[in-house]
């Protein structure tokens, strides 16, 4: 029997000059307590006072990042990096303003520097992950791996010149990946034992995973490799929804990035039908690229109602 079709839609410089002058010595030279002496006219922190000042703002930079990655969700993922940008920039502007220890200037500096630039970069790959170019914390911090290894290396020099608490970099970056399962492979999936098949017809530049759902329970996700097919054999009857996400690089749970998430409009029916003489049953095909003469309509589903 000719199957139907399920096809989707298409989706100043400031210059200091030093001149010779004299100048009556009354004393000693009167400091703060948090303060030493400095040449360059703002009064320079003492270790002391710098060590507390830096381990404020690495707690208030550690714990942004923490945050961002355990975010389990593409919305979740979003807030939490938009909080992020808003701390780590308020600490650079913070340490931008210290006067540090004389010895740690050099260090400081470009500890400051590296953290306004990896700043920088989680803002623009916030604009990603809104465009569903990243999708996961774990595509967030490979987008981002050169920039959070540099600050890493900042804070390392710092710390190492007096146990300067500059050590913030609380997550690991990966290099980007390109991680794929087997065609065919399922996520999960219940018992095949009916008499139907679902044939899944991938040709787009993306790899997919189609979750099917029968009522509220997941009958089974499968794992269909870009330009390739794979047929679900012995699906049970009943009336089922088709959810399908594409995405390059699958971490397991997730595609890291390039995401998009999806359904078909409208449910698939499988039926075997017992007469005297016969048995006959349903065979579907869904495409899920856009192919001339598609009859199935899909819509974008938001990625936190997305089956998981």
């Amino acid at each position: 029997m000719v199957a139907p079709r399920m096809i989707s839609c298409a989706l100043g410089l400031a210059m200091l000059t030093l001149t010779a002058c004299t100048a009556t010595v009354k004393g000693p030279a009167e400091t703060s307590p948090g303060v030493a002496a400095s040449t360059s006219g703002t009064p320079a922190l003492t270790a002391a006072a710098y060590r507390d000042a830096l381990s404020e703002q690495r707690a208030n930079v550690r714990k942004a990042l923490a945050s961002v990655s355990s975010a389990k969700t593409v919305k979740t993922l979003n807030d939490r990096m938009e909080r992020a940008e808003e701390t780590l920039r308020g600490a650079a502007d913070a340490l931008s303003a210290l006067a540090p220890p004389v010895e740690a200037r050099v260090q400081h500096e470009a500890y400051v520097a590296s953290l306004h630039d990896f700043t920088t970069g989680l803002g623009m790959t916030l604009g990603k992950v809104g465009g569903g170019d990243v999708c996961t914390a774990g595509g967030v911090f490979s987008d981002v791996a050169d920039k959070l290894q540099a600050l890493d290396q900042a804070g390392r020099s710092l710390k190492a010149l007096g146990d300067y608490p500059a050590d913030i970099v609380p997550v690991k970056a990966a290099k980007k990946q390109n991680r794929r399962l087997a065609n065919g492979r399922f996520l999960r999936s219940e018992r095949l034992n009916g008499r139907s098949s679902l044939q899944i017809d991938n040709g787009g530049s993306r790899d997919a995973v189609v979750t099917v759902l029968r009522g509220e329970g997941k009958a089974f996700s499968v794992f269909v490799r870009k330009k390739s097919k794979f047929k679900v054999q012995g699906v049970r009857d009943g009336t089922y929804e088709i959810f399908f996400t594409h995405g390059v690089d699958w971490d397991g749970k997730a595609f890291t990035r390039s995401c998009s998430f999806e359904r078909f409009e409208k449910p698939v029916r499988f039926k075997t039908t017992y007469t005297a003489t016969q048995i006959r049953w349903h065979d579907w095909r869904v495409t899920l690229h856009s192919v001339t003469g598609g009859n199935a309509p899909t819509k974008e589903v938001d990625p936190g109602s997305f089956p998981s």
